[in-house]
């Protein structure tokens, strides 16, 4: 089975996760979940929570907040396929840290391309779209997530826009 790349992308609340596990239940084998999230504040424990309600069982997930690409690289052989969700709060995540945003992406994109899982969603916020962040923190971090997005999308064999619910194919 040739591997499928899926990259879903859309504003906040667009749909984006309700659609990558729709699509991802449609593949068969073992299913798993990356999510990125961590339980900052109580609203965030609360969506995180909801995320887990909605996803229902039959899903292994692993909370990873920092290093997606070696839990990816874990897999192989195990899953048929994994749903990660969302790149954008992985990037906040790394920004935060003491890590190099550029080595980790470039290590996200290898181990994309070096990937034999058959079916792998990515979920991320399009965070480009409105006026530009009045400061330099925001600035940098929509313009990274867009380089980023560029990248992911330049990986996968399929990209969907998602608006107010509704997925769009825009590639493959």
């Amino acid at each position: 089975m040739k591997k499928k790349i899926v990259f879903i992308t859309g504003g906040a609340r667009s749909g984006k996760s309700r659609f990558a596990l729709e699509e991802a239940l449609r593949v068969s084998g073992r299913k798993a979940f990356i999510a990125t999230a961590e339980e900052s504040d109580d609203e965030m424990r609360e969506r995180i929570n909801r995320h887990k309600q909605d996803r229902g069982e039959g899903w292994e997930t692993y909370e990873e907040p920092l290093k997606i690409a070696d839990v990816l690289g874990e897999m192989e052989g195990d899953y048929g396929v994994v749903v990660i969700d969302c790149l954008t709060l992985w990037l906040a995540n790394v920004m935060q840290s003491a890590l190099d945003v550029d080595a980790e992406i470039e290590q996200l994109i290898s181990s994309l391309a070096r990937l034999s899982l058959p079916s792998v969603f990515i979920v991320s916020n399009e965070v480009g779209m409105g006026i530009v962040p009045e400061n330099e923190l925001a600035r940098r971090f929509r313009n990274v997530a867009g380089r980023l997005n560029q990248r992911v999308a330049g990986a996968a064999d399929e990209v969907y826009v998602t608006l107010s619910g509704i997925p769009v194919k825009i590639k493959g």
